[in-house]
């Protein structure tokens, strides 16, 4: 290096002084602080001075020293590209020179900055940065160790892609045995932090790791029963992740693994049991499964019921003791979580951002807020575990579960009588058809249990009620739905926000159950949720919305009467004039909205000029912005293009609802010029909404469309991807839906979709993504096939091209044949267009050729084809 930077005296006091300001708790102060950091980017040394208060500055005391590090980092991040070559250099000399300083703080601060800049790219530019760490590990002085493992272990967590590439020269081939040489080390520390980087190679299944996996395995039981919670908690989770990756290699010891985690969900430290018990969630996936823990159920249940009580410090924290009624107190804006289009899987159900938690490495947020409880602990976890095997298990779980629900449920004190009420929830979905002969008294016990004095029981009890909601609907409405329903409808209206929340998400479970069963006493529901809108806080009300939004769904055009009308209407088209344009709140409300304008048809006429013009400009501003955004990136940030799609959605629901009544409103506005930018947007949930709306314009108002069909086609065909299988399903239903409506005219454009469409219909498997997105697919004995309103568009809209150019089908016929015979039950018309089809193309070609086509089908589809469609 060339001579040794030097620090400016005055400069460095300015630093300093920044550094001490910045840590007041005045927002001003800190505004003006964040203000003067950004000016001071401008300099090229001042990194320099940051890294010198972080590595040589003894004498400043820690917190001010790794902040200085930690300002550094947010630098790097933003402008490393932009830093002098000599800047740079210094930066990095430094940080492997201190990287074992006495202090952990200061060690964790110069680590973070390490893995930092090699995140940034550097690993290929900073070659000797990871020989030289790995080296340090072997140093006699422990600080240095600590510090080189500590800073492996970010790099490792953050660069996991780049290590296993060919970018570098496979440097894992030498890292991970010497990891696990450090597996036996003397410090708790250091052992932690051994099995900490090698776990980051588990899942990618990595070459490297992978040609030790058995010394690995036996290094990780030998740890099995450390000391040190830290290693105990690394150990759980790496058995987790070989569950996944290594069946093969942990099968042979699976009863002693199984011993080892019941032991381990049990742990004295919450942190440990917590990576335990996903053992048991993520064994639940495995087909192995049922063998393996059959004979650990009667154990395995106690320990995850025990699991599920409420721990001391969160009763403290959600003051379950205390009786509150905090309705009248404002939310405090961080705990609302962004929430958009409710989706359930089972870890969600029990609140789960369970890997998502932490988006960014951010340590300078220091520690979380202590108020928050975090979002996945063992209650929740222990819940989950017993809701997937309840669902592996089945009926077969009421052995061990029913004693100790009967011991529970009952149970004097609320906190073990809460749990279990969870337990009751949890089981709901597996184990229903045992549960059944026990509801007629649970049922009634639990609509008692709505007004317990413990919110907390009370907000329990209204998800697992909603758990059971299927079955109180089949039964006669006075015996359980009635006395539900007016009890959650109280709770609506509990003192307690949780209460609120908990009983309006379940009503609108309930809602979706009990569809039309809830028509005779909608004056009643509507009245309690109008009135909710003018007692829930912020949160709440986001919820309120979703609740009013599946009312509609489920009750459809009963909505539609004056009365109801005049209730609900005001509040919402109050809080739509309240909110900004810019307000994500809306998004709810617009899908809110949505519901209702499809429900109530004609009856939303007076309120859709308004709420039309606003959809179309929240399109029109999000696409300007974006526009702006591609052109100019420095100066323009991107737009929330859920504005948008939210907006898409709801002019859908105009459409939908109000049908040609929209066309005076389409008619005065420039909707189809933005719909064929959205239409064209890498997003594919733009695309996705767009689709829709094309699709439901095309049946509202085919006039104002149809100019635009030689624009749009050929953009339809090229969505026509089952990997992005909305986009691809809206697509296929907009052709169909615009096949119907232009008949003979459609001649031009066959070419461009046909092929695909033939291929979609005829996806031997569905891909993934489709089962997950409908949940029940029907086989057939020729093939899987969704019989919904996408395929039958799919099967209108080549009927309908068939009949304008039926030459240009021969090639594709028998799929044509295959599909057709695949449908068990199609809509009748659709049956006749089949007929029709196929009858005519019998006649063109003539009987001969037709024999000889015939003669290359196989048995079963002739047959079918025979019985069904006389051919």
């Amino acid at each position: 290096m060339e001579c040794e930077w030097k620090p400016d005296d005055q400069g460095l006091q300015q630093i300093l002084q920044l550094l001490k300001e910045s840590q007041s708790p005045d927002t001003s102060t800190q505004r003006s602080v964040q203000q003067r950091l950004e000016q001071l980017n401008h300099y090229p040394d001042f990194n320099n001075y940051l890294i010198f208060v972080l590595t040589k500055l003894k004498s400043e005391d820690e917190p001010t020293r790794s902040l200085s590090g930690l300002i550094l980092k947010n630098n790097v991040k933003a402008h490393y590209q932009n830093f002098p070559n000599g800047v740079s250099d210094f930066i990095k000399s430094e940080c492997l020179q201190n990287i074992g300083d006495s202090s952990p703080l200061i060690r964790a601060t110069v680590g973070i900055l390490i893995t930092t800049i090699a995140s940034k790219g550097e690993l290929q530019n900073w070659p000797e940065l990871l020989p030289k760490l790995c080296l340090l590990l072997d140093s006699e002085d422990y600080n240095t160790c600590e510090g080189a493992f500590g800073a492996l272990q970010k790099i490792c967590e953050d660069s996991a892609e780049v290590l296993d590439s060919d970018m570098l020269d496979r440097p894992l081939n030498v890292m991970i045995p010497k990891f696990l040489q450090f597996f036996k080390h003397s410090s708790p520390k250091i052992r932690s932090h051994a099995i900490a980087c090698v776990n980051q190679f588990i899942i990618s299944r990595t070459q490297a790791l992978m040609l030790h996996i058995d010394g690995f395995i036996e290094n990780l039981f030998a740890l099995a029963t450390d000391e040190e919670p830290e290693v105990r908690k690394n150990v759980c989770r790496a058995l987790v992740m070989l569950l996944e990756v290594r069946m093969d290699r942990l099968l042979p010891h699976m009863h002693n693994i199984i011993e080892y985690m019941l032991q381990r969900t049990q742990d004295q430290d919450e942190n440990v049991a917590l990576e335990a018990c996903e053992f048991w969630l993520t064994l639940a996936e495995q087909p192995v499964c049922k063998d393996v823990l059959c004979n650990h159920l009667s154990k395995l249940t106690p320990v995850l019921v025990n699991g599920m009580k409420y721990s001391e410090i969160d009763i403290i924290l959600l003051k379950g003791d205390v009786e509150e009624d905090d309705e009248a107190i404002p939310d405090n804006e961080q705990d609302i979580r962004p929430r958009f289009h409710r989706s359930r899987t089972v870890a969600q159900q029990y609140e789960g951002d369970r890997d998502g938690i932490e988006e960014d490495d951010d340590e300078d947020d220091d520690l979380e807020d202590d108020d928050t409880i975090s979002d996945w602990n063992l209650r929740k976890c222990s819940a989950a575990a017993l809701d997937v095997l309840a669902n592996v298990f089945r009926d077969d779980l009421l052995l061990p579960i029913l004693p100790l629900l009967k011991e529970l449920l009952f149970h004097p004190e609320w906190v073990i009588k809460e749990s279990g009420i969870l337990v009751l929830g949890a089981i709901a979905e597996g184990c229903m058809q045992g549960m059944i002969a026990y509801l007629p008294e649970l049922i009634p016990h639990l609509v008692q249990c709505l007004s317990d004095k413990k919110a907390l029981v009370r907000s329990i009890t209204c998800w697992t009620l909603s758990r059971y909601a299927h079955w109180v609907v089949s039964q006669p409405p006075d015996t359980y739905l009635k006395p539900l329903m007016t009890e959650l409808l109280k709770r609506i209206l509990d003192s307690n926000k949780r209460v609120q929340e908990a009983a309006c998400s379940a009503f609108a479970t309930l809602e979706e159950e009990a569809c039309t069963e809830l028509v005779p006493y909608l004056a009643y529901i509507l009245d309690t949720l109008v009135f909710a809108f003018s007692k829930y806080q912020h949160k709440n009300l986001l919820i309120l919305y979703d609740a009013i939004g599946t009312l509609a769904d489920s009750v459809g055009h009963h909505l539609n009467k004056p009365e109801y009308i005049q209730m609900l209407m005001p509040p919402l088209i109050a809080k739509w004039n309240q909110l900004k344009d810019e307000d994500k709140d809306l998004f709810p409300l617009l899908e809110c909205l949505s519901s209702v304008a499809t429900a109530l048809q004609s009856g939303f006429l007076p309120y859709c000029e308004p709420v039309y013009q606003r959809c179309v400009n929240l399109v029109q501003k999000t696409l300007a912005q974006t526009m702006l955004h591609q052109s100019q990136p420095d100066q323009y940030e991107a737009p929330d293009k859920d504005f948008m799609i939210v907006a898409l959605d709801l002019l859908s629901g105009l459409a939908e609802g109000l049908g040609d009544n929209i066309e005076q409103l389409v008619a005065r506005s420039n909707i189809l010029t933005l719909m064929y930018q959205c239409m064209q947007d890498k997003m594919p949930e733009v695309r996705q909404s767009s689709f829709a709306l094309l699709g439901d314009l095309t049946k509202a108002c085919f006039m104002h469309v149809k100019p635009c069909i030689a624009d749009f086609m050929p953009i339809l065909g090229t969505n026509l991807n089952p990997e992005l299988i909305s986009v691809c399903n809206n697509a296929t239903w907009a052709i169909g839906e615009i096949s119907i409506q232009m008949g003979a005219e459609m001649q031009p454009y066959v070419a461009m979709v046909l092929h695909q469409l033939v291929e979609i219909i005829n996806r031997p498997n569905t891909p993934k993504t489709l089962l997950e997105n409908t949940g029940t697919t029907r086989c057939t004995s020729l093939r899987n096939i969704r019989d919904n309103e996408e395929k039958d568009s799919a099967f209108r809209g080549i009927c309908t091209m068939i009949s304008v150019n039926p030459g240009g089908v021969v090639q594709d016929f028998i799929f044509f044949c295959d599909a057709v015979a695949s449908w068990v039950n199609p809509k009748d018309d659709l049956r006749d267009m089949f007929g029709k089809i196929l009858h005519g193309f019998k006649n063109q070609v003539g009987e001969e050729n037709w024999g000889r086509f015939s003669d290359q089908f196989p048995l079963p589809l002739k047959e079918r084809l025979a019985a069904f469609y006389g051919v």
